[in-house]
């Protein structure tokens, strides 16, 4: 079994039959990691797929292998990457990669100035998502947004994060960021530039030793 088995697509209304089985194993997973998750109903995962806010990955035999929806906060000023979850059957191939990839630029596309968000304390989706361009950062920086912080309610270490005045949890912040992505893309272009430029006139000086030498 290789990530070639499954197609990875943007979710629509011929996936809604599936929602039941997804909020069940985000569940499932839940309890297994000893962790929480902002309890979602079939009904809100099937109007993510309708509102074409959600991928999924499906099996070449039809089953669901992983899926992953978008969230907007702060009047679509942040965005979170939420409910990343992997059918068990299907694990260890890197469809959680994919998936996080095509949700990432789903969410650049429909949100371009949007700042994309998330909380875990999984090290595989650090990596993936500091290799998609995310920072770690402090809670500050996240949405302030309560309707967000109220889906915390469910995870277990809830009770931590309003001892420390939401400040921080057991869970990473991470951010990316497109306004500070596009300086510093920038100043790379400017140092790119500037060494360009050197290297003309070091080979421009050298052309003209050379000349002075012939003479």
């Amino acid at each position: 079994m290789t990530i070639q088995d499954f197609k990875i697509q943007v979710a629509s209304a011929e996936h809604a039959d599936y929602a039941a089985k997804i909020c069940d194993e985000m569940s499932e997973s839940a309890k297994a990691r000893g962790t929480g998750i902002a309890t979602r109903s079939p009904e809100y995962v099937a109007g993510k797929m309708l509102e074409g806010k959600a991928i999924i990955a499906i099996y070449k035999d039809g089953t669901w292998a992983g899926f992953c929806y978008i969230e907007t906060w702060s009047h679509g000023q942040f965005v979170a990457n939420s409910g990343l979850i992997v059918n068990p059957a299907f694990r260890k191939v890197g469809l959680a990669k994919a998936i996080k990839e095509q949700v990432f630029n789903l969410s650049r596309k429909k949100y371009p100035d949007a700042k994309i968000f998330g909380l875990t304390t999984g090290l595989a989706v650090m990596k993936i998502n500091s290799e998609l361009g995310y920072e770690p950062v402090t809670y500050s920086e996240l949405t302030q947004d309560e309707a967000f912080w109220q889906g915390c309610k469910s995870c277990v270490n809830y009770d931590i994060l309003m001892s420390k005045e939401r400040k921080n949890c057991m869970c990473t912040a991470m951010l990316f960021d497109p306004e500070e992505k596009a300086k510093e893309i920038e100043e790379k272009m400017k140092k790119m530039n500037h060494k360009a430029t050197l290297l003309e006139r070091i080979e421009n000086a050298l052309k003209k030793s050379t000349k002075i030498m012939q003479f």
